[in-house]
């Protein structure tokens, strides 16, 4: 009974997105001119602040796991393998925060040089 309704679902899927791209082409003309909502420009641009958004906020954390692992530092009390966990967690986040940096240099780049050509 399930593939009998599998396949059904599929064929209706493929039967209504081929009347949807076959009769929107048809009627575009009805409804007059299509508005000017942006384009390729405000998409890339947008899509250009998300992805600076998201390197920003992956420094914020990697700064935050840098404190946290100052602080068990601190209050490991001597204990070595606590001090050596909080070593490489300090380690691992300043090279993971060295690659955001990086990571956001070149998306600047792409944004001011190879963006602006196209």
């Amino acid at each position: 009974m399930l593939p009998i309704i599998k396949r059904a679902s599929t064929v209706a899927s493929a039967t209504v997105l081929g009347w949807l791209t076959a009769v929107t082409p048809a009627f575009a003309g009805i409804f007059g001119d299509v508005p000017d909502i942006g384009g390729a420009t405000d998409a890339r641009a947008g899509t250009i602040s998300v992805i600076k958004g998201i390197l920003n906020f992956m420094a914020l954390v990697a700064v935050v796991i840098i404190v946290i692992a100052g602080i068990r530092l601190v209050v490991s009390q001597g204990d070595e393998t606590a001090v050596g966990t909080g070593k490489k967690t300090i380690l691992f986040a300043v090279i993971g925060l060295i690659v955001i940096l990086l990571a956001s240099a070149i998306v600047d780049f792409i944004a001011t040089e190879i963006v602006d050509q196209i």
